[in-house]
């Protein structure tokens, strides 16, 4: 197949990248810089110039295309406070990949995440997205599986980890170098989902080739990581105390990602490996941090 990827140089999307060449797909990225450009050009696929706003350019290159992996998010906007307008461009995003893909039965892979299902329960491909930024997006791409669409969405766990991370867990590793203990909020049992980077866009590629029409598939190779684990290994790593932080006190320690860390939000992934043959092959979370990485890279 001929693939436009949007957020193709981002953490994942730099991942799904290699892992479509390799299975003999032709890539065209979309790419806002000259610095994603040759990247994706070292990488060995196309390139098309533009980015989220430009829904003309998003509909006439996923026109062209045999199918579409949407990865991309406005995350600078978000983690700025601007979060309604990050999700008004993923939806507008969605929506225009979608115009052009209508009536022609081609893929439209669509990023989400496990964090829109409600805490309480282990969650499932089929509970619905309650809660979060890509709640309208995800909704916009399973409808379109009735507009001729074969339409799929990806929900990453909150953690993807791997070489290279700078999303959650190196915040969390930044975290307790600043205030000198590895916390936890509560008893710390309660569980956060994670799975390896390469593990996720696997999942990507699977979702492209063989996923059905108005699915959803959970890159989930750990249903649920105590929180507690991660902050002993993020500990032993850094020689700091491991300690608990009360709930009320987990906002001022941990900002933005208190209320992530302190809810429990197992997920499961048993019905995207029924469906898609999807099995992950990668070290999980905590046998990752211990690999050392984290730490270098933190250094930096």
């Amino acid at each position: 197949m001929r693939v436009f990827v949007t957020g193709a140089t981002g953490w994942i999307g730099s991942a799904v990248v290699p892992e479509l060449l390799g299975a003999g797909h032709e890539v065209v990225g979309l790419a806002r810089s000259d610095e994603s450009a040759a990247a994706l050009e070292a990488a060995g696929a196309g390139v098309h110039r533009g980015s989220l706003e430009d829904v003309g350019g998003l509909r006439s290159v996923a026109a062209a295309s045999d199918g579409v992996i949407h990865a991309a998010f406005k995350h600078d906007a978000a983690f700025s406070g601007d979060w309604e307008g990050a999700s008004d461009a993923d939806l507008r995003a969605v929506e225009a990949l979608g115009e052009a893909l209508e009536g022609s039965g081609k893929p439209l892979v669509v990023t989400s995440g496990t964090s829109l299902i409600s805490p309480g329960g282990l969650g499932t491909e089929e509970d619905p997205p309650e809660v979060g930024t890509r709640v309208a997006a995800e909704n916009a791409a399973v409808a379109l599986a009735g507009r001729g669409v074969r339409s799929s969405v990806v929900r990453p766990a909150p953690s993807v980890h791997g070489e290279g991370d700078r999303g959650f867990i190196p915040i969390l590793i930044g975290v307790a170098r600043e205030k000198g203990v590895s916390a936890y909020v509560g008893d710390g049992a309660n569980r956060w989902p994670a799975v390896h980077r390469l593990d996720a866009a696997r999942l990507y590629r699977l979702a492209l080739e063989r996923a059905p029409a108005g699915t959803r598939l959970h890159a989930v190779a750990e249903e649920g990581v105590p929180v507690r684990r991660i902050a002993e290994a993020i500990g032993r790593a850094l020689d700091v105390p491991v300690v608990s932080i009360p709930q009320e006190e987990a906002g001022e320690h941990f900002g933005f990602l208190a209320g992530l860390l302190g809810s429990d939000t197992p997920a499961s992934s048993a019905l995207t490996r029924e469906l898609v043959g999807w099995e992950p092959a990668h070290p999980g979370l905590v046998d990752d941090l211990e690999r050392g990485h984290y730490f270098q890279e933190a250094r930096v």
